[in-house]
């Protein structure tokens, strides 16, 4: 058998099946955000499918190539959108938006332009657009992503499978993949790609899926994003530009020493699931008021005002010899982390030290 061929196969079966789960929404979370990756997953399985279906109307003016042609370059539109939808869950498309279009009809008038014009800089052209359109909803995506995992700060005490990292990895590969594609498909007469370039493609449809497949819910019911989204603003803000009041300064100072008693008599923090909605029911405020006291009171995001209490715990118990009986992901569990890499990150971060190291430290002194 042909491994060029095999490896093209698992391509493709691989982006058709994820497409599959994903159209089906089998995870039963972000399900318009996964009918959409859906859509995109299986647009790119085109740059593929049609070497193994169509191999004899490339590069032609055959109705099979257009389509297909066409299809490829829409693969960045489905990809900002579903990217759009997983960071903006409430987001609704509207006749604003119809601009997005405009590029894809200027690619179809490529595509059907009659062969007596389609000169060597003409194809060129058709290149650089093609590549241009791919690379700028690629790095759009990627800015939504960074913004998202700002912003998921300011709702979650974790970001475990919810901070979309998955999708940031697919811009480095999508970058590649839509410079390398294109210029196969358009520079070398239809042939088929490369097999170590394949190789690699194999990789990234896979490690993808498994990604993604472990993608969990990211907004909680009950929460309004626009809050969290002006919330955060807050942080994100110079610190002399003015601020719009939720609360006045006097209750402020009530309402900051009732969310101190309620951390340490209640201690909400070692519920490694916490979030703002849940605190908020806990402290009888709004989403948007408890997030706006966090900010404003504490000067810090809703994730890192949870984990301080998680690190001082954990200081706590690897202090205590009675712990020391205990490895570093029980002493993890006990403070309310959820795994042992945010264990291990956050304390760090706070303490510029490991958890191990900080018991070593203790234990030699």
């Amino acid at each position: 058998m042909d491994t060029d061929f095999f490896i093209t196969v698992l391509i493709v079966g691989g982006l058709l099946l994820l497409s599959f789960l994903h159209l089906t929404n089998v995870t039963s979370v972000n399900r318009r955000a996964n009918l959409l990756f859906g859509i995109f997953t299986f647009q790119w399985s085109t740059f593929w499918l049609d070497e193994l279906l169509f191999a004899e109307y490339l590069n032609t003016t055959n109705a099979v190539f257009v389509i297909f042609r066409l299809f490829q370059f829409l693969v960045p539109i489905s990809f900002i959108l579903s990217v759009k939808f997983y960071t903006e869950p409430d987001t609704r498309l509207a006749w604003r938006h119809a601009w997005i279009a405009v590029a894809p009809v200027v690619f179809l008038v490529f595509l059907l332009s009659p062969e007596s014009i389609k000169t060597e800089s003409f194809e060129l052209s058709a290149i650089m657009f093609f590549l241009g359109h791919s690379i700028f909803y690629t790095i759009w995506a990627h800015i939504k992503i960074l913004k998202h995992q700002r912003i998921i700060k300011s709702i979650h005490s974790y970001t475990e499978n919810i901070d979309l990292r998955w999708i940031k990895y697919i811009t480095y590969s999508f970058i590649g993949s839509a410079i390398v594609v294109a210029a196969y498909n358009f520079l070398t007469k239809a042939e088929p790609l490369n097999i170590y370039i394949n190789l690699f493609f194999v990789a990234v449809v896979y490690l993808v899926a498994f990604y993604s497949l472990r993608q969990k819910e990211i907004f909680p019911r009950g929460m309004e994003l626009s809050d969290v989204v002006s919330g955060n603003t807050l942080i994100e803000k110079a610190q002399d530009a003015p601020k719009t009041k939720v609360v006045e300064d006097s209750e402020l100072y009530i309402l900051k020493e009732r969310l101190l008693q309620l951390m340490e008599n209640e201690q909400p923090y070692l519920n490694s699931e916490l979030n703002l909605v849940k605190l908020a029911g806990q402290t009888g405020l709004s989403t948007h008021q408890l997030s706006y006291v966090i900010n404003t009171a504490f000067g810090e995001n809703f994730f890192n005002f949870i984990n301080r209490y998680r690190v001082r715990k954990a200081k706590e118990l690897l202090k205590n010899p009675a712990y020391d009986r205990f490895n570093i992901l029980v002493i993890g569990y006990e403070s309310g982390f959820n795994s042992k890499t945010s264990f291990n990150t956050t304390f760090k971060k706070m303490t510029d030290y490991t958890p191990s190291e900080y018991r070593r430290k203790r234990i030699q002194t």
